[in-house]
């Protein structure tokens, strides 16, 4: 049976380290989980984030997976898992956040959301029925609800309207999926998402709305859109001050290293974010001495590991000089490279915030880093 448990809070703030059990492996939190939109994280191979990332859990985007293989190619292949080879837990994204970065492809009506597909102008409808469908086809272990992530700026009326929207959404996902069954053999939860945008009241009136549901894991979504990371922080802090502490808490899209910890010394179990790989191909490397930007020339002449304290091999094999060469000369390995490492490190610092909370040294700890990883080198 799917069931989180909190194996210790930090002494020094609302951190919590936890284990998440699914029927497809266990899930240690803080936990950063790194982007496969389509069926891979870009750049980098399955056995890779296994070996070198040391990912417990992929996402996966409905969106983008309804368009292209399509439902029909991974029910047949026994769902998303077998389809990339990967035995670990998925999430899927509910094709929620397209709401909000497809403004200009589609409309939003009570019953859903039609858009435009992005690769050939094709009209689609997502309502919270049918995205319970897709998901469930799909086979990810944690599914979201349905919902509409508003943009920052955003007017407290609209604000308003979207959030009951959201909530009269869930309550159609919930129908759904509690009326339907696993396709593939084993357990899967359905994650409700908390929006409101900037608004202290509206955040804390959709955060007692989600927490009233008793899901496993409840997600805080429509922040790391624009806002400043104080009001990002301030947010999260209002919702898990109202959700309940023997649940998971999911911050969709966040964030750069120093957000993830903030917001795990907040309470949040959960991170995703296409960061780490995005920046990787624009030659952005995250340490845990400050960022390197390798593409500077002051990396031609450096022969030393990309970073030597790295749990990924690439990263201790390879020196900085190597892999600016590669990105100078367009090499495809470049990205490769830089993505496996930045992801390394990503997973490396949740697991290190997770034997700090163990240890009840997370606070102290997570000060000092915060100011170590917004150097830049």
């Amino acid at each position: 049976m799917m069931k989180f448990d909190i194996k210790n809070n930090d002494a020094g703030s609302s951190a919590r380290a936890g284990e998440i059990t699914t029927d497809n492996g266990i899930i240690e939190t803080p936990i950063f989980m790194p982007v496969g939109t389509r069926g891979t994280v870009k750049s980098v191979h399955q056995h890779e984030l296994t070996s070198e990332v040391n990912a417990d859990i992929i996402l996966g985007n409905t969106y983008h997976l309804y368009l292209r293989p399509g439902t029909d190619i991974l029910e047949q292949a026994g769902g998303l898992h077998k389809f990339i080879a990967w035995d670990k837990p998925i999430l899927t994204d509910s094709g929620g956040y397209q709401v909000y970065s497809l403004s200009q492809r589609r409309k939003i009506k009570e019953v859903g959301a039609t858009f435009s597909s992005h690769i050939d102008g094709s009209k689609h409808t997502f309502t919270p029925e049918n995205v319970m469908e897709i998901q469930r086809v799909i086979g990810a272990d944690i599914i979201m609800a349905f919902d509409e992530c508003t943009p920052y700026p955003c007017d407290k009326r609209y604000a308003t309207r979207s959030m009951h929207m959201t909530h009269r959404w869930l309550e159609r996902c919930l129908t759904a999926f509690n009326s339907s069954e696993p396709r593939y053999g084993y357990e899967q939860t359905l994650a409700p998402i908390i929006q409101g945008s900037t608004y202290t009241d509206l955040r804390k009136q959709s955060a007692e709305y989600i927490a009233g549901k008793g899901a496993l894991i409840n997600a805080i979504g429509g922040l790391s859109v624009g806002e400043p990371h104080e009001d990002m922080y301030a947010m999260t802090d209002v919702c898990t001050s109202v959700l309940p502490k023997d649940k998971a808490r999911y911050l969709m899209g966040v964030g750069l290293p120093e957000n993830l910890l903030e917001s795990i010394a907040l309470g949040i179990d959960m991170f995703d974010c296409v960061l780490p790989t995005r920046n990787a191909r624009h030659g952005v490397l995250y340490t845990a001495e400050g960022v390197i930007r390798i593409k500077n020339k002051k990396w031609e002449r450096d022969f030393s590991p990309i970073d030597p304290n790295s749990t990924a091999l690439t990263s201790r094999k390879h020196s900085k000089a190597y892999l600016r060469h590669l990105f100078s000369v367009k090499e495809i390995l470049a990205s490769q490279i830089a993505s496996i490492h930045n992801l390394s490190f990503y997973l490396w610092l949740v697991k290190e915030a997770r034997t700090q909370i163990l240890n009840n040294t997370f606070a102290s700890w997570k000060n000092v880093m915060v100011a170590k990883l917004k150097q830049k080198l």
